[in-house]
């Protein structure tokens, strides 16, 4: 970690969502709210279409730094602000998009900046996590 500097990228990835994503998350987390599995129940509140649940869209977002940090103990905080949603389409589904750079370095921890995207729109604002160092 001594070889740090803000602006790296420590990790990155793209995680693939389908309809099936949803109702398995929904299965886990207990969130069966029907804008999460029903086009018209979602059209019907002014959504563009089924959304992916915010929790499991910031679930995948942090998890993409869990094999660098190798140890998702040193995770110490994590926050984000929730800007647009995840639609994803029932026949191409959603690409969300994680990039994660040092944000801040301190002598106990370090902050990673997480950039997490849906196409060219970022869907989770602030996304920010303090790791102990190693």
């Amino acid at each position: 970690m001594s070889d740090l500097n803000v602006g790296d990228v420590v990790a990155e990835r793209t995680v693939h969502l389908t309809r099936e994503s949803l109702v398995r998350y929904a299965g886990a987390s207990g969130d069966f709210n029907p804008i999460h599995y029903r086009d018209d129940v979602a059209q019907a509140v002014g959504l563009p279409g089924v959304l992916a649940h915010g929790m499991l869209t910031m679930g995948l977002a942090v998890e993409t730094i869990v094999p660098w940090l190798g140890d998702a103990g040193r995770i110490l905080e994590y926050g984000v602000r929730f800007t647009r949603p995840v639609v994803v389409d029932p026949d191409t589904g959603a690409d969300v998009s994680v990039t994660a750079k040092v944000g801040q370095i301190e002598d106990e921890t370090i902050r990673i900046d997480l950039t997490v995207a849906h196409g060219s729109t970022t869907v989770l604002g602030k996304a920010q996590v303090r790791v102990r160092v190693a």
